[in-house]
């Protein structure tokens, strides 16, 4: 394992910056890069994000909670050059529509299947799957589902292993048990003091983060009907818990590349979960980071050159 403390993550991207600036290459804006679609999945209008060369390999990127596809605003700029960028928001998240629970169902089961679906009306065949949070047990789903689309996996902060799980799980736990005698923990799950820690709890750098992201994230699940969405999710949660020995095994027999970035101060899923990943990967690489859940919030940068470093080592 590698960790990369953000002095020296700092010092090989200056070398990075003064390269560029010698060599006259041109850097790449969001604006320069990113475009925005809509686009109708079996009734759903689902917005997503895309950029860099059709031609490249894809690379889908999936989000966590409670954020969309703007998580990854700064780091799509850093790897559209190289390849063909896909972010979508899922249902009931960010710009893609939300519809109330009687007329979509609100599991993880449905919302893979509706990524998975989403993926074929673009005609994205094969893929390397960067998954976060939510976006872990969304993106096994599909994996399973379709093992022959997967090239490689990228996977920050998305757990699959009993060893990653904080010790607020044992408290959600609770609420599996007995969701209408625990209504304390949707309160918690999404007031505005959980929102805001999810991205800076566990970080020496506060200062990086923009606290606009959590003032949107708790303005978005603040709207109604969001209550009733997330408590579906969240009680469905349990069933990704469930799920772990199959992910597990599926990793075993298929042996996908996979680079594991992880924010190491993450009190949700913990570094255990990142180290997790060599009993069943023993070629993973695994890099933990000084950073929280969000550590695309402050190491976007180093994430980026291990991306692109992993990259370029599978996809010739």
């Amino acid at each position: 394992m590698e960790n990369l403390p953000p002095h020296e993550a700092d010092t090989t991207v200056a070398t990075q910056h003064r390269a560029i600036a010698r060599d006259g290459a041109t850097l790449q804006s969001i604006s320069a890069t990113t475009t925005y679609h809509r686009i109708k999945v079996d009734g759903v209008e689902i917005f997503y994000r895309e950029a860099g060369p059709r031609e490249a390999p894809t690379l889908v990127l999936l989000h966590g909670f409670p954020t969309s596809s703007r998580q990854f605003e700064g780091l799509i700029p850093l790897l559209a050059p190289h390849y063909h960028i896909i972010a979508p928001d899922y249902p009931g998240f960010g710009l893609s529509d939300a519809p109330v629970p009687s007329a979509y169902s609100y599991s993880f089961d449905q919302l893979a299947k509706t990524m998975g679906r989403f993926l074929d009306l673009l005609g994205i065949e094969s893929y390397v799957l960067y998954i976060h949070d939510y976006g872990a047990p969304v993106g096994f789903r599909m994996m399973l589902a379709r093992p022959e689309r997967l090239r490689a996996l990228i996977t920050q902060n998305g757990n699959a292993y009993d060893d990653g799980l904080g010790p607020k799980w044992a408290k959600i736990a609770e609420f599996w048990a007995e969701p209408e005698a625990h209504p304390e923990v949707i309160d918690a799950f999404l007031s505005f003091e959980g929102t805001e820690q999810r991205h800076i709890a566990g970080t020496s750098h506060p200062e990086r983060y923009n606290p606009a992201s959590w003032t949107d994230e708790f303005a978005h699940l603040s709207k109604a009907g969001q209550r009733e969405i997330q408590s579906a999710l969240l009680y469905d949660y349990r069933t990704n818990i469930a799920s772990y020995p199959a992910w597990q095994s599926w990793l075993r027999t298929h042996q996908p590349p996979t680079l594991v970035v992880w924010g190491a101060n993450d009190p949700s899923f913990v570094a255990a979960g990142a180290e997790a990943f060599k009993r069943d990967l023993p070629d993973a690489e695994i890099h933990l980071l000084d950073a929280g859940h969000f550590a695309l919030d402050e190491q976007t940068d180093a994430i980026a050159m291990l991306i692109l470093g992993f990259m370029a080592k599978h996809l010739t």
